[in-house]
C-alpha cells in the first residue's frame, strides 16, 4: 500500500475534493447572488467577501485535484441553483429583508458545514487533512457569524 502525498491522491480523496469544490462555488454564488438582494449595504459587503473566502477555497481544491491529472469540477450543484432562485424569489417578496435573507443563508451554510464534516471523516489521515481542517475552520467561523447575524436581526 503506497503512502497517500498531496501529488499523489487516491480516488476517494480526488471525489470528496470534488464534492467539496462544488459546495464552495455553489456558496460563492449564494452569498453574491444574495448579497444584490439586501438592502443593508454592510450586510450586503459581508456576504460577498464571504462569498470571495469560498472562491478561494475552491481554487485551492482545485489546484490539488488537477496536480493529480484529473479535472476538476467548475460549477455548482443543480440544488443550489433551486436554493438561490428560492432566496431569490423571497428576497423580492420580501424587499430584501435581512431577516429572511439570513435564514436561507444559514441554511446554505449548515449543508456546507456537513459537507466538510462527512469530508474529513471519510478522509482521515488523507494528506489533505491539513488544507481541509483549515478550511472547516473557516467554514464554521462563517456559518456561526450568519448564525449570530440571523439571531441579532430576529432579535431587532
Amino acid at each position: 500500500m503506497s503512502l497517500e502525498t498531496k501529488i499523489d491522491l487516491n480516488e476517494t480523496t480526488i471525489e470528496k475534493l470534488q464534492k467539496l469544490i462544488r459546495a464552495n462555488i455553489d456558496s460563492y454564488n449564494g452569498f453574491h447572488e444574495s448579497a444584490e438582494e439586501l438592502k443593508d449595504e454592510r450586510l450586503a459587503t459581508l456576504f460577498r467577501s464571504i462569498g470571495d473566502e469560498r472562491s478561494a477555497m475552491a481554487s485551492e481544491l482545485q489546484q490539488y485535484v488537477e496536480f493529480n491529472g484529473k479535472e476538476a469540477e467548475d460549477d455548482g450543484s443543480v440544488a443550489a441553483k433551486t436554493h438561490r432562485i428560492w432566496i431569490n424569489i423571497r428576497g423580492k417578496l420580501n424587499g430584501g429583508d435581512a431577516t429572511v435573507i439570513l435564514i436561507e443563508a444559514e441554511r446554505g451554510e449548515d449543508h456546507i458545514k456537513e459537507a466538510y464534516e462527512d469530508v474529513l471523516k471519510d478522509t482521515a489521515g488523507s494528506a489533505m487533512n491539513d488544507v481541509l481542517t483549515a478550511q472547516y475552520a473557516k467554514v464554521k467561523a462563517g456559518h456561526d457569524k450568519i448564525r449570530d447575524l440571523r439571531d441579532a436581526y430576529k432579535a431587532s
